[in-house]
């Protein structure tokens, strides 16, 4: 199977440096990810100045592999379009140094990235890690990551899905088991003023989040419980439920 592997961490992230390795033991790998850490860019795409793509060699690494001076997008759109001249069986973006949960999946470039590989009718799997106290756990992520490929690999190729996976932290033997569940819930951000200016110029840093509870039943809970999560994504934002009353408002 030929796998294109891309993040927003950056090339030399440990955790797509992990899963390369592991995935290159089994199937065909190109590697092309950002040159440097791009990460909460959700879709953005580089358009006012142009790529920059480097083919490097990744230490431990036998696959081919890119940086890109761009997004996490650009770096699915310019694999397809210029790198890669065979047909991609799957995208798989990751792994995540952090969770991609809740209204996170809107800002994550890691999940930006796999449905950019839909939009080119390519199955895709986003992979993230839960990042604890400084501490990820990417072994986790890839044995579940491999266990649900596994079982899902046939729907997954014939339907042309976008699977979003979050792993908790602990280790591989103390989750347990797999939910397959909805995005759970806004989580905002709070940001602490680092000082005033001139001209009434006032500087702030995001600070950190919110700790409400989350919801039953969705990939928050579940990740809170010790669960591997799995949520179907799609990237249609239509409200189908509504076009019938908005027409008939106009």
């Amino acid at each position: 199977m030929r796998i294109l592997l891309v993040n927003d961490d950056g090339i030399h992230a440990e955790g797509i440096n992990k899963l390369a390795m592991e995935l290159e033991k089994k199937h065909e790998v190109i590697v092309v990810a950002p040159s440097d850490e791009r990460s909460a860019q959700s879709h953005a795409l580089t358009l006012r100045k142009p790529l920059i793509v480097k083919e490097i060699k990744l230490e431990g690494i036998n696959s081919r592999a890119y940086s890109v001076s761009g997004t996490p997008a650009d770096c699915v759109r310019i694999a397809l379009d210029q790198l890669i001249k065979e047909p991609v069986d799957i995208v798989i973006s990751g792994i995540n140094k952090g969770l991609n949960v809740g209204m996170d999946v809107l800002y994550s470039g890691t999940v930006s990235a796999a449905i950019e590989a839909n939009l080119y009718g390519i199955p895709s799997m986003a992979l993230s890690a839960e990042w604890y106290e400084g501490n990820i756990n990417y072994d986790v992520a890839i044995v579940y990551g491999r266990i649900i490929f596994e079982k899902m690999k046939d729907e997954l190729l014939k339907n042309k899905m976008i699977i979003n996976i979050n792993t908790p932290y602990m280790e591989v033997d103390e989750v347990k088991g797999i939910k397959v569940c909805r995005v759970g819930g806004v989580v905002y951000d709070y940001y602490i003023m680092e000082g005033n200016g001139k001209n009434g110029q006032s500087t702030f840093k995001a600070g950190g989040r919110e700790n409400r509870a989350p919801e039953e039943d969705t990939d928050r809970f579940y990740i809170a419980q010790g669960y591997v999560t799995v949520t179907p994504l799609q990237y249609n934002l239509t409200n189908f439920d509504l076009i019938d009353k908005v027409e008939s408002w106009l």
